[in-house]
């Protein structure tokens, strides 16, 4: 076997390299929704751990009831976010020829999506219970959000919106 001719080489080294900076600019893209789904994630966690649960959480000093509300409704703004922007361009290849199977294909991606983050909600629930044993609720919150994002963007880059 030969070795390729120095531009041919060169050219696949730009090749490889424009194909990494693309997967970064995914995971950036990733990390701005992220970052969305932190805003939500806090508001409802203040809002239920101060106002709504309060009754109820004040007597353990842990937000439980509030972290779950907050966690589900910042995982459907992910997943809507999550699916129009970051990973739009696998969403929109799929077959345009579904047309009542549509509203079932998004209930399953849902699904999916819920499914492959939960291994980082769950992640995150552990962690923000046990970090807020020790520091304040929100900062152990953004502690536990950090650590669960990289999984949350492997499973759902490998899993959900996977290249058909």
């Amino acid at each position: 076997m030969t070795p390729l001719p120095p531009w041919r080489q060169r050219a696949a080294q730009y090749l490889l390299s424009l194909l990494r900076w693309l997967e970064k600019f995914r995971y950036l893209k990733f990390g701005i929704v992220g970052a969305s789904g932190t805003v939500v994630n806090l508001a409802v966690l203040y809002l239920g751990h101060e106002y709504i649960f309060y009754t109820i959480e004040s007597a353990y000093k842990k937000p439980y009831f509030s972290l779950a509300l907050a966690i589900s409704l910042a995982t459907v703004n992910n997943f809507t976010w999550n699916r129009l922007w970051t990973w739009s361009d696998r969403v929109k290849a799929e077959p345009e020829a579904r047309t009542e199977a549509t509203r079932n294909s998004l209930v399953h991606e849902f699904g999916q999506y819920a499914a492959a983050s939960g291994f980082g909600s769950a992640l995150q629930y552990g962690l923000t219970l046990l970090l807020s044993g020790s520091m304040d609720y929100r900062l152990a919150n953004i502690i536990a959000i950090v650590i669960a994002s990289v999984s949350n963007f492997l499973a759902n880059d490998r899993w959900t919106f996977r290249r058909r």
